[in-house]
C-alpha cells in the first residue's frame, strides 16, 4: 500500500510568538530596530512585527528571509556560497530569495518547521538576533 499523503510538522502559534519575542529583545540588546518575521514550515507568514523606526523595507526583506530560510532549511547567509553554483545560480533570480545574513530555518527534531527572518540592522546583527532568538525558544541552530 502507498502513502498518499505525509504528516509534516509547523511551528505553532505560541512558539511563533515566542521567537518574535526574544527577536525583540536581543534586537534591543543590540542597539537596533527591526521588522521579525517567523513564517510556518510552507513559508507562511506566522507572526509579524516591525519596530516603530525600522525602515519600511524591513517588513518585506524580513519576510522573504523567513521564506528562504524556510525554503531549503538553510540560513539566509549560506545562500551567496549556495549561488556560486552555475548549476543553481538561475535561482539568485526568484523574487523572493535573500541572501543576506538575517534568516534561519527553525528545526524541530532535525525537521524544518518554519524560518525566522530579522531585517534593520546589518546582515551579521540580523544573523544574531535570529541566532539568539531561537536559542532562547529552545530551537537548534542549522549548520
Amino acid at each position: 500500500m502507498t502513502l498518499k499523503t505525509h504528516a509534516a510538522a509547523s511551528i505553532t502559534r505560541e512558539a511563533a510568538l515566542l521567537l518574535s519575542e526574544a527577536a525583540r529583545e536581543a534586537a534591543a540588546n543590540l542597539g537596533i530596530e527591526v521588522a521579525i518575521a517567523v513564517s510556518d514550515a510552507a513559508g507562511h507568514l506566522k507572526a509579524f512585527e516591525r519596530a516603530d523606526r525600522a525602515p519600511f523595507l524591513t517588513a518585506e526583506v524580513a519576510i522573504d528571509k523567513a521564506w528562504t530560510a524556510a525554503s531549503f532549511g538553510v540560513g539566509t547567509h549560506v545562500w551567496n556560497q549556495i549561488l556560486d553554483n552555475s548549476q543553481v545560480a538561475q535561482l539568485a533570480h526568484r523574487p523572493r530569495l535573500v541572501a543576506v545574513g538575517g534568516g534561519y530555518p527553525i528545526l524541530l527534531d532535525g525537521a524544518v518547521v518554519g524560518g525566522i527572518g530579522v531585517s534593520g540592522g546589518n546582515a551579521l546583527q540580523d544573523q544574531q538576533v535570529c541566532e539568539t532568538a531561537l536559542s532562547a525558544a529552545g530551537f537548534a541552530l542549522a549548520r
